[in-house]
């Protein structure tokens, strides 16, 4: 998939004695955006700015995918040489012994010679891979950060190469006296390794001045020299998984408020110590009335969180989830010192899960999938445990055009401002996240508009790249789905039906929730007892659902 920029000129920082001013370049192709202040001088507001941009850079230069040799080519010189290389070494075997104590030997006295002999070559070496560091490190950047002024806030959002990590910063206009216009919406701004370095020098002492800069949208001609195109081509992974981070957010989760020491004391110790084996998860022990408990395996080091306390419905049971690629979490050491809270939602065992960490008016939202290796894209099908609930064109139409005109709504505020049932809502929004049109934001439980690309996606490619979906409406179409029962427990509805797929039947079992969001499930076939829900239902799962949705919606309209 292509994306494609033009920028009116670089973006720039002038930095003097007493002042340094941010000129950040915008898109020049999506809708004029733009913004301009000046970080407040009576709070942290000049440190805490710089750390949590600093945190978003690390996030975006991660890559912690594991590079081996491809072996392939010297495994087939190997096997068409193999027969002559034995044949040769045994014929010369003793002549080559001889000559290899003549070579120990000589080796021993340039062995004391070594450090004066190799000194210039290091030192060459360690120039040149410094060089290299520096001259490429703008390639490390895949895409240019996604910026939103909103009228309450200034949203920054980064995925990792790897694309296992995901980061928001969002920045309250409360920490700039805001000077110029201001122009709400989405674009790309221009960034690069020496941009960042640039906000590595803010200081307390100096005035920042920090604008989108608005005058690229002014020039009238471009035929300007001084616009820049750029042209970038992105695998459907990355955008998939931009979506799948959205539609995570939005899933059912226990949310635990931890004490930024909590997390100090979580980062402290995986620095100490070095994996040998595994287990390697982190284990968060839940039980009601009592503190969270975190224990770092294989060592099981045990953390009690004694401030941590669960947020919302309390646990009526014991819960244990598990997490794993934990050493990501070092990302957010930066900003334990300026922390005021910290929050963990928890969707599950090896399910993603989202740390928010709170900083007065900014606030850093850092989304992991389920482990490193597991990306947001390639294994993550988060948009198929939302509702299946059909909402009509123009109530999708109505819910975008009511959250445009204010930006930021919770769902019962777009309930009230289009007349619309709450479900229709939800189910409006669900298919907006996953379009890349909107975003839901954790810290403050509301929807924000947000246009990822200038253009409408091509949903064809990006949400129904999932195979299970596939399969499941093919076994909907063979008429190979039974629906044996669905009860009302509470506020849970339990489905269950059976599923014929060539000549075996399936049992799966549904559990949702009050919004009708899957919550719980089951299944007795192979893709099910592999990978339980990390990597979404199945397609018996989907198939079933599908089937109950009817019925669902006309329990709904009666309210029953």
């Amino acid at each position: 998939m292509q994306f494609r920029y033009k920028y009116y000129g670089e973006s720039t920082v002038d930095d003097r004695a007493t002042e340094q001013a941010f000129s950040l370049a915008p898109d020049t192709l999506r809708p004029p955006t733009h913004f301009e202040g000046v970080l407040r001088r009576d709070s942290h507001a000049h440190l805490v700015f710089r750390e949590a941009l600093s945190a978003l850079h690390s996030v975006v230069v991660s890559d912690l995918r594991v590079r081996g040799r491809d072996p392939a080519a010297y495994q087939a010189w190997l096997q068409a040489n193999e027969a002559q290389l034995l044949a040769s070494f045994m014929a010369r075997a003793q002549s080559l012994k001889a000559q290899a104590a003549d070579i120990r030997a000589e080796l021993s006295q340039l062995r004391d010679r070594k450090a004066a002999l190799l000194a210039p070559f290091f030192k060459a070496r360690k120039r040149y891979f410094d060089w290299l560091y520096q001259a490429n490190r703008d390639a490390w950047f895949v895409l240019d950060p996604v910026i939103t002024v909103h009228p309450e806030r200034l949203l920054f959002e980064a995925f990792s190469q790897d694309e296992s990590s995901y980061c928001a910063v969002s920045i309250r206009h409360d920490v700039f006296d805001r000077v110029g216009e201001m122009a709400c919406g989405t674009t790309n701004i221009d960034y690069s390794a020496s941009l960042f370095e640039q906000f590595q020098k803010i200081r307390d002492y100096k005035a920042t001045r920090f604008a989108v800069d608005p005058s690229g949208f002014t020039v009238r001609t471009a035929d300007d020299p001084a616009f820049r195109e750029e042209k970038i081509d992105l695998p459907d992974s990355w955008v998939r998984g931009f979506l799948q981070v959205s539609s995570a957010m939005t899933l059912p989760a226990t949310v635990l408020e931890l004490h930024p020491m909590d997390l100090h004391n979580l980062c402290s110790l995986l620095r100490q110590r070095k994996e040998r084996a595994g287990p390697r998860s982190l284990r968060f022990e839940l039980a009601p009335g009592q503190p969270a408990r975190m224990v770092l395996e294989p060592w099981n080091i045990e953390l009690t969180a004694r401030r941590s306390a669960i947020v919302g419905a309390p646990l009526s049971e014991p819960r244990s989830v598990r997490l794993w690629g934990r050493r990501r979490l070092l990302t957010l050491e930066r900003l334990i010192a300026l922390a005021t809270r910290v929050r963990v939602h928890l969707l599950g065992s090896g399910m993603p899960s989202f740390w928010v960490v709170e900083m007065g008016d900014v606030t850093v939202t850092l989304g992991l999938s389920g482990w490193t290796a597991n990306d947001w894209s390639a294994a993550g099908r988060f948009d198929l445990l939302q509702a299946r609930h059909e909402v009509s064109e123009p109530a999708k139409l109505a819910v975008a055009q009511a959250l445009q005109s204010c930006w930021l709504a919770t769902p019962a505020e777009l309930a009230q401002r289009t007349g619309l049932a709450q479900a229709d809502v939800d189910a409006a929004m669900t298919l907006w996240v996953q379009a890349g049109r909107a975003i839901f934001d954790l810290p403050t439980g509301r929807y924000a508009w947000r246009e990822l690309a200038r253009e409408p996606l091509p949903l064809e490619t990006l949400r129904f790249a999932s195979p299970e979906e596939a399969a499941a409406l093919a076994l909907v179409h063979a008429r190979g789905v039974r629906l044996g029962g669905l009860r009302r427990e509470g506020a849970r509805t339990l489905i269950e039906g059976t599923v014929k797929e060539r000549d075996r039947a399936f049992t799966p079992r549904l559990t949702l929730n009050a919004d009708q969001q899957l919550q719980d499930a089951q299944c007795s076939c192979n893709f099910y007892s592999q990978n339980k829900l990390r990597r979404g239902p199945c397609a018996h799962m989907l198939a079933l659902r599908q089937l109950a949705q009817p019925r669902l919606d006309d329990n709904a309209d009666r309210g029953a």
